[in-house]
């Protein structure tokens, strides 16, 4: 069943292939916008001595620390072979601890150490110093919020 994305992205009776353009493409303004948005964060992290990957999985652990890597993975929608080495750089720093489970060795637990759980305080007014850089009211960051984890939910 054909939908108003389909017709958008046919070529045209004269043969225009418009939607080839790449300012018709939903992906190039997504992609732009997270590069501009994670730039924020990064002068914030860098006092951290962080990087925007490894904020996101302090994030998570914050949150639910003791976690799986796999629901680690899950969470962040990446896959193993990208936050295994960001894991091993964060024990190696110190600010988390990897163990395997004594019932199954296939699940590896990671947990924050006391360094790590210690930059959460630090970290705590990164969000509202990003916010405040955003040319968006509240209530279109929460439109966009809610867009986005649509198109997120859908598209896995």
């Amino acid at each position: 069943m054909e939908n108003d994305f389909d017709k958008l992205c046919q070529p045209d009776e004269s043969g225009n292939y418009d939607m080839l353009k790449l300012d018709n493409q939903l992906c190039f303004p997504l992609y732009a916008c997270s590069r501009k948005v994670v730039s924020l964060y990064t002068p914030h992290l860098k006092e951290l001595g962080i990087t925007y990957t490894q904020y996101l999985v302090f994030l998570v652990l914050w949150e639910k620390d003791h976690i799986s890597v796999g629901d680690l993975c899950q969470r962040l929608y990446l896959d193993t072979g990208t936050v295994t080495p960001l894991l091993k750089k964060m024990e190696k720093d110190g600010f988390i601890s990897r163990v395997r489970k004594k019932e199954d060795e296939r699940i590896v637990i990671v947990t924050l150490t006391d360094k790590g759980l210690s930059l959460r305080d630090r970290a705590a007014t990164i969000p509202a110093k990003v916010g405040r850089k955003l040319p968006l009211e509240e209530k279109d960051a929460l439109r966009l919020y809610e867009l986005l984890y649509k198109v997120l939910g859908q598209c896995t």
